[in-house]
């Protein structure tokens, strides 16, 4: 993996007395002579209005008061009148304004405010009492519910069940998410749900509510695809579909994780690998920590539609990711280490493979970012040969290492691993023991591009991702094809191998020949890096003259352009399910078009 720089629709009530923090009152304004009552007022998919009522249910007056609350992750409050309303991360205090604070016996005040998301609150306390007028009892949120299983599948509908959640007070309900929103409220342990698309994926969690209306984590997600709409494709969670996050991507490519929304990919994909980690003194290490957890994303740059807040827990592209998983739960994010630029720091790893993969451990697994990650993905290019630097490890090095991340991460999380493409005779395929490191990987990487570039200054032009060998080839063995086939034949089996995208290309300039194979002065010109350009560029810059060997190049001018376009994409997806392949990755989202066509290519072409 190359490491490259640098309003109201729908009008609906919902009325939630709560109970759960501590406010600020004097003994004779408690929540015992108080109530707070939380109204839904309106709702409009990815937002609603609501209201806090406070009444005074005693017999002097209250002369000020504090309500509090927390919103699950991804449900925000984004602007509020007749209070004052501040957070900390999910939890949310409102208080009264000078002109409101006082409320006679029997009296109500209300305030009200705009949100984001579809969340409930929980936890609520009214001056440092329970929001139904009673102490706060010192109950805990509920478990999570079992992970939903599916059945009875039709065209336009599926009937799930789960296991009960549990709770010291006892379960009031549970909601169903379907793809992160909520569609039902339930207090059985099932739900059938009508009115679905047929031949469309559905992912369903479940959440739990006690009877003080405390929400808990929500369970693991099931994936759902509709019958009909055409042939049934295989449950999403057999066919990876995964991309690579770059962390500096943030900075001059202004590419966040929200743009995963925007662009309409994160509904498409089923994987994310975060880029890159640092392996440094034989350990994993954190790569950009301002990038990875410090820099404060505004309101408009953020997945949930809220800036974040300088001394909120956890910030920067860990957040977004965190949030961008509320939003989208089937998505499975692993932290990727190494890359073109830090795989020379595998080569001390290598010598105490234990203490390298608890080094990772802890990292990954981290308290400020756990449950972001899923996973790790080691990118060590390449053991037992060369790329920026040359590695001697030994070919038991790669496996070795393999199997301590394995052994230390356990059968809960993922293992995977970036691997080479070259399956030329005695190539880097051959220098380290892939096919024994492959029963500790849950999937290999295959980078199956970039075999050829203008590092060879004057050519010949070569596509740079070939699916196939063609005549005049400068190198045999460079291929995909032959690639997948070297690992097969070592015994690497096709559902752990991963066809690799390039959503970019490679060129040169000082070309005059149309078809590969011509000469070249140099690179041509690229927006950050000589020789290299993004396809969502090249797409209108330097259209494609042709297709070579199942990917397409362009010639335009002088200069002479390699690149996968959707067509490409898609003939490659259909080569990868006659192979029995284990889907598909690219490398990476940024060099995508506004409206992800690359991404929705692969998604279509797995389906």
């Amino acid at each position: 993996m190359r490491f490259r720089h640098r309003a109201a629709a729908g009008f609906a009530t919902l009325l939630l007395p709560l109970a759960g923090l501590v406010g600020l009152a004097s003994n004779a304004e408690a929540a015992t002579n108080a109530t707070a009552t939380y109204t839904k007022t309106q709702d409009w998919g990815t937002g609603f209005g609501a209201q806090w009522t406070v009444k005074n249910t005693g017999t002097a007056a209250i002369s000020s008061w504090t309500i509090e609350w927390d919103f699950p992750s991804g449900t925000s409050v984004t602007s509020a009148w007749d209070a004052d309303v501040t957070s900390s991360g999910t939890h949310w205090t409102a208080k009264n304004k000078s002109y409101n604070g006082s409320i006679a016996p029997g009296a109500s005040v209300s305030f009200g405010f705009n949100g984001a998301g579809s969340g409930s609150p929980s936890h609520c306390k009214l001056n440092g009492g329970g929001c139904d007028g009673t102490t706060v009892p010192g109950d805990t949120a509920p478990s999570a519910p079992g992970t939903p299983t599916a059945s009875g599948v039709t065209d336009t509908s599926v009937t799930l069940s789960w296991g009960a959640a549990t709770d010291d007070n006892g379960i009031k309900n549970y909601d169903v998410l379907r793809d992160g929103a909520t569609v039902a409220t339930v207090t059985t342990t099932s739900y059938t749900d009508n009115g679905l698309t047929a031949g469309t994926d559905y992912s369903y969690t479940v959440q739990a509510r006690d009877t003080a209306d405390q929400t808990g984590p929500v369970s693991g997600s099931v994936a759902v695809h509709t019958t009909g709409g055409g042939t049934t494709p295989p449950p999403s969670g057999d066919t990876v579909k995964l991309g690579y996050f770059t962390e500096w991507g943030i900075y001059g490519r202004n590419y966040n994780v929200k743009n995963l929304v925007t662009s309409g990919s994160a509904a498409k994909i089923t994987h994310i690998n975060y880029a890159f980690g640092n392996v440094t003194n034989g350990k994993c290490a954190i790569g950009d920590s301002y990038a990875d957890y410090d820099k404060a994303f505004t309101a408009d740059q953020s997945v949930s539609g809220v800036a974040d807040t300088w001394d909120q827990p956890l910030r920067g592209n860990f957040n977004q990711l965190r949030e961008l998983k509320a939003k989208y739960p089937h998505i499975k994010v692993l932290w990727s280490f190494g890359g073109w630029t830090w795989s020379g720091g595998f080569g001390a790893a290598a010598q105490n493979p234990a203490a390298f993969a608890q080094s990772c451990y802890d990292l990954v697994e981290d308290p400020r970012w756990a449950d972001v990650f899923d996973g790790i993905d080691i990118d060590w290019e390449y053991p037992n040969a060369c790329g920026l630097s040359c590695d001697t490890s030994g070919n038991a090095a790669f496996k070795n290492l393999m199997s301590a991340l394995r052994a230390k991460f356990g059968s809960n999380n993922l293992v995977t691993a970036a691997v080479t493409a070259d399956g030329s005779a005695g190539g880097k395929i051959e220098a380290a023991d892939y096919a024994g490191a492959a029963q500790y990987v849950d999937w290999y990487n295959v980078m199956t591009y970039d075999f050829f570039g203008a590092w060879d200054a004057k050519g010949p032009t070569a596509p740079h991702s070939p699916l196939t060998s063609y005549s005049g080839i400068p190198k045999a063995g460079f291929t995909t094809a032959d690639a997948m086939a070297a690992y097969k034949a070592i015994g690497v089996p096709a559902k752990k191998l991963l066809i690799g995208i390039g959503f970019y290309g490679r060129g040169w300039t000082g070309v005059t020949q149309d078809a590969p194979g011509g000469t070249a002065t140099g690179p041509a010109a690229g927006t950050y890096e000589q020789g290299i350009e993004d396809y969502k560029v090249l797409k209108s810059s330097c259209p494609a003259t042709g297709a070579v060997a199942g990917t397409a190049y362009a010639h335009c001018g002088s200069n002479w352009w390699s690149y996968d376009t959707p067509a490409t994409i898609a003939s490659k997806m259909t080569w990868a399910r006659n192979q029995g392949l284990g889907g598909a990755f690219f490398w990476e989202f940024s060099g995508d078009t506004s409206n992800g066509e690359l991404v929705n290519a692969i998604s279509n072409g797995l389906s």
